[in-house]
Order: C-alpha cells, then sequence, then structure tokens
C-alpha cells in the first residue's frame, strides 16, 4: 500500500508521482492481482496535482493490468474528483474521519 504526503501541491506532485509510479512498478510482480491501494488519509493540503498524482498512478496501474484504489480520501478530494468528473475513474473508499481545528 502506497501513502500519500499530508502535503500534495504543484511543488510536491513530481516527486510523488515518481515515488509512487516506482512502488506501484516494484509491487506488480506478475502473480499481482487486484486494485493497488492508496492511503489517502494523512493527505491535508492539496490542490488539484493531488488528482493528477493519483491519474498518473491509474495510469501506470492500467499498463500493468491493474487498477487502484484510493483509501480514506478527505472529503474535499472526493469533491475535487467530482468537480473534475474524475469521480469514476479514481475508486474512492470511505472517507477519513474530519480533522478537528485547535
Amino acid at each position: 500500500m502506497a501513502r500519500l504526503p499530508a502535503k500534495l501541491t504543484h511543488a510536491e506532485a513530481p516527486e510523488v508521482a515518481r515515488a509512487m509510479t516506482k512502488a506501484l512498478r516494484g509491487e506488480s510482480a506478475p502473480a499481482a492481482s487486484g486494485p493497488w491501494a492508496v492511503d489517502a488519509s494523512e493527505l491535508r493540503l492539496f490542490d488539484s496535482s493531488a488528482l493528477a498524482v493519483l491519474l498518473e498512478c491509474r495510469r501506470v496501474a492500467q499498463s500493468l493490468g491493474r487498477t487502484i484504489r484510493v483509501d480514506h480520501p478527505p472529503a474535499k478530494l472526493g469533491q475535487l474528483a467530482g468537480l473534475y468528473g474524475l469521480a469514476e475513474l479514481l475508486e474512492m473508499s470511505e472517507r477519513a474521519p474530519a480533522v478537528s481545528a485547535e
């Protein structure tokens, strides 16, 4: 399982995309099957670049005969995916618990 960082904006996106697609390729042995899980529970500060990273991971996963699943996405990430018409492309499981402002 891969984890998205707490911050994923335009500045971090290239490095995160490289690391995640490298991990995906490493975990996709010929016997690997089923969706590749991406844990988004730590994601707090992000922009549309987070969706671009996930779409790149999806593209690589498809080239390897797999899909991805985004676990515990923040509600705003789901809303952003819906706004851009990407909600159906990015399988998102239960939402992460709300973060309290202290």
